[in-house]
């Protein structure tokens, strides 16, 4: 199990790093940044892989009945989430250092709602749709 993951990450730890340099050819567009996005966005695909790969074994969706621990483990989902999101906003406000991409706020807003939407779900699930109480 831990060799299936590992190469999803190191292409993804590759892809993602590629954004922080100028090595992407203009294209037919005439645009490199496009290019370094897009393989940006594969690379952060192929990171969300290896660590599902590696703490669920197989699959690519985060269903409630694969967590160990659903009702201790949401907040921290949640939270992860929340942190996202404000790291975004200090994104969007110029905080951040200038060698990250223009993009990274949104990409970090998308991967904060995410992480909030699916730990809601899933306290939703444990605590407001539970039929067990």
């Amino acid at each position: 199990m831990a060799s299936g993951w590992v190469g999803w990450a190191v292409t993804g730890v590759l892809l993602v790093l590629q954004t922080f340099v100028d090595v992407v050819p203009d294209g037919p567009w005439g645009s490199a940044a496009i290019g370094r996005g897009g393989l940006g966005l594969i690379g952060l695909g192929c990171l969300y892989l290896a660590w599902f790969r590696r703490t669920f074994g197989d699959g690519f969706l985060p269903t409630v009945d694969r967590w160990q621990d659903p009702r201790s483990t949401w907040p921290t989902v949640v939270a992860a989430g929340l942190v996202a999101l404000l790291l975004a906003r200090a994104s969007g406000l110029g905080w951040m250092p200038a060698v990250w991409p223009e993009p990274a706020g949104l990409v970090l807003s998308l991967i904060g709602l995410l992480l909030l939407l699916n730990g809601l779900y899933v306290a939703a699930v444990v605590h407001v749709l539970d039929e067990e109480e």
